[in-house]
């Protein structure tokens, strides 16, 4: 137990840098919305969310490892982060997208039709596919996911959109 928290303390951290600019880190000449980074971008536009982040209980338990957003009427999916596509292609029943950001950072949209080539550099805010059907998204959605070195983050972190806990008081 104390070890999964010392992880769990170790990603927010470094998902934290990122999303406040670590060097490194790229940025498009658009300005950021309201509560993005200049590293970490909305991957549409503009940003709604369908479905948000469960964290299953254990590694192998049920879960929802990403969120899911509402595709804009151009149906562009863009990088959110600077890096290399890592593959771009069909797995099983849909397309998707997937985007290696280095520092461990991996991130996969889909379903998305890919417009990249694995191999390619992407800059944030590029298009890299168009929204397809296929897998657990709902029609129109797409499905954004983001593995800190092989373990899912919500990826509202790397957004800095996830709220301020409040504690309450007890007893």
């Amino acid at each position: 137990m104390r070890r999964t928290r010392s992880l769990l303390a170790a990603l927010t951290a470094a998902a934290l840098a990122i999303s406040l600019g670590a060097p490194g880190s790229a940025a498009t000449d658009d300005e950021p919305t309201t509560g993005q980074t200049a590293a970490w971008r909305w991957p549409v536009s503009p940003p709604e969310v369908a479905r948000v982040f469960a964290a299953p209980p254990h590694p192998y338990g049920a879960g929802h490892r990403g969120i899911d957003l509402v595709v804009g009427e151009t149906g562009e999916v863009r990088a959110p982060a600077a890096g290399v596509v890592a593959f771009a292609g069909r797995v099983v029943d849909r397309e998707l997208v997937t985007l290696d950001h280095g520092a461990g950072l991996v991130t996969t949209l889909e379903p998305v039709a890919p417009t990249v080539a694995p191999g390619q550099v992407v800059a944030a805010g590029d298009v890299v596919g168009v929204v397809a059907a296929g897998g657990h998204a709902a029609a129109g959605t797409v499905h954004f996911g983001v593995r800190a070195d092989g373990v899912y983050i919500n990826p509202l972190l790397l957004l800095g959109e996830v709220p301020r806990a409040v504690l309450l008081p007890c007893c």
